[in-house]
């Protein structure tokens, strides 16, 4: 049975009515509900934007049929739940694969365009808004409007990224990337501090399309910022796949974790095992694509490790010009915390803009981090971290945010007030109404 949480399954929500579609031709009337109505496909939001509480779920996933496919040009037309576990297996055989992916191929591509989804080579290829070539956008009066760069693009701008407020998304189509194999040239290399990090980004981003770091967030002192840097290029075709760089097998986590198994203790445990599992200075394989660009997908209901209560995942994104300091209070107010911090990704964002009014990828160093949720303890930490980052002319994810204030949302994204005018009149969310509140002294 379906679940209509967010991944990080905080906060809680109640919705009056779940509305799945199953057919374009078919589609309901929106504008005669009685409550606000909001899209929903996978549920990989972490936080609230994919939550109606009180509202309306629009349930998309039933649409999930391929439209075109032009094998030579490798342009793609599907529906908007279509997930990209439903491209690759199309595509990569064929010798395709998506221009941009973020870190789980169980995403839909409504949901990427409405979050402007980015991934390991943002620094090359920026956002997957980019790569979108035109979508139909159905409203809530039953108008159905042509979107793309040329043809409504205004509202083209606006859908992309636009947390699924500007109508539901129907079908939309994709430029892909060629690729020669399903294969990835990786490399690991072991870094002991955050200016080993950034200086080995900016060697890497030359020569390799993906790059990215795990990075072990209660590490202090001298060693914060330590981790492991990870790049790498697709490979050429190989007549045979080494044991290394076979599609790696799934399990599935079947039951919540108990609250007491993500704490300080076992996170610092696991973070230094994992820092120094790699004897060698640097490593290279040979790995299948979905090792690479996925491995949390490799556990189905992953996110059941942080037990009933939930978890946050904080991601903000700071500028180049001080990269370097900004991120080194993060790490240090997060390492002073007393508190689990899991999962830790860090990247630079290069210069490619995206087309979309409130995407969140803008260039400099990013941190993406979980939190088990553990009250006021976890949201005052967060609050803290927002003001490092306004302080420093940052920004925090909305696809992954659950709590931000009013004012952080409306600094970080001083385009919203553009943005309103292409929201949907009957379409709301969790999110939005709690970001987008008048502030004193705004008319």
């Amino acid at each position: 049975m379906k679940r209509y949480e967010s991944w990080g399954r905080y906060p809680k929500a109640k919705h009056a009515a779940i509305m799945p579609i199953f057919w374009r031709c078919e589609l309901p009337r929106f504008d005669i509900c009685e409550r606000s109505v909001l899209p929903f496909g996978q549920g990989r939001s972490y936080g609230d934007s994919c939550l109606n509480d009180g509202g309306v779920l629009i349930d998309t996933s039933p649409l999930r049929r391929f439209m075109a496919f032009d094998e030579e040009r490798g342009i793609l037309r599907c529906e908007a739940g279509v997930t990209l576990a439903d491209i690759l297996e199309l595509v990569v055989p064929r010798g395709w694969f998506p221009s941009v992916t973020p870190g789980t191929r169980y995403v839909s591509v409504g949901g990427a365009i409405a979050n402007d989804v980015h991934g390991k080579n943002h620094h090359r290829a920026g956002t997957f808004g980019c790569h979108v070539r035109q979508f139909e956008l159905l409203t809530s009066t039953g108008e159905r409007l042509l979107c793309s760069p040329t043809q409504n693009s205004e509202l083209f701008q606006a859908t992309i990224g636009g947390l699924g407020l500007t109508g539901l998304i129907l079908w939309a189509e994709v430029q892909l990337k060629p690729i020669s194999s399903p294969l990835i040239r990786m490399e690991h290399i072991r870094f002991v501090a955050l200016e080993e990090f950034l200086e080995l980004s900016a060697l890497s981003d030359k020569d390799y399309e993906y790059t990215v770091a795990w990075v072990d967030c209660l590490a202090r002192g001298e060693k914060v910022g330590r981790g492991i840097f990870i790049r790498g290029n697709h490979a050429e075709p190989e007549r045979q796949m080494s044991a290394r760089a076979k599609k790696p097998r799934t399990a599935r986590l079947p039951f919540d974790a108990p609250a007491f198994f993500l704490n300080r203790l076992t996170v610092k445990a696991f973070n230094t095992a994992y820092y120094y599992a790699q004897i060698q200075k640097r490593v290279q394989k040979v790995v299948h694509y979905e090792t690479f660009f996925y491995p949390l997908d490799a556990v189905q209901g992953w996110n059941r490790l942080y037990g009933k209560r939930g978890f946050l995942q904080y991601q903000c994104v700071v500028p180049h010009d001080d990269g370097d300091g900004a991120m080194r209070d993060v790490l240090a107010r997060i390492a002073r915390s007393g508190l689990a911090a899991f999962l830790a990704v860090l990247k630079t964002i290069g210069a490619v803009p995206s087309p979309g009014m409130l995407s969140f990828p803008r260039p400099g160093v990013t941190l993406a981090v979980d939190f088990p949720y553990q009250g006021a303890r976890t949201l005052q930490l967060l609050e803290e971290l927002d003001e490092i980052v306004l302080a420093r002319g940052g920004a925090v994810y909305p696809a992954k945010d659950a709590r931000m204030s009013a004012k952080c949302f409306q600094t970080f994204f001083p385009r919203w007030r553009e943005f309103i005018r292409f929201i949907d009149p009957q379409f709301s969310s969790s999110f939005w109404r709690r970001v987008a509140i008048p502030l004193n002294g705004d008319k």
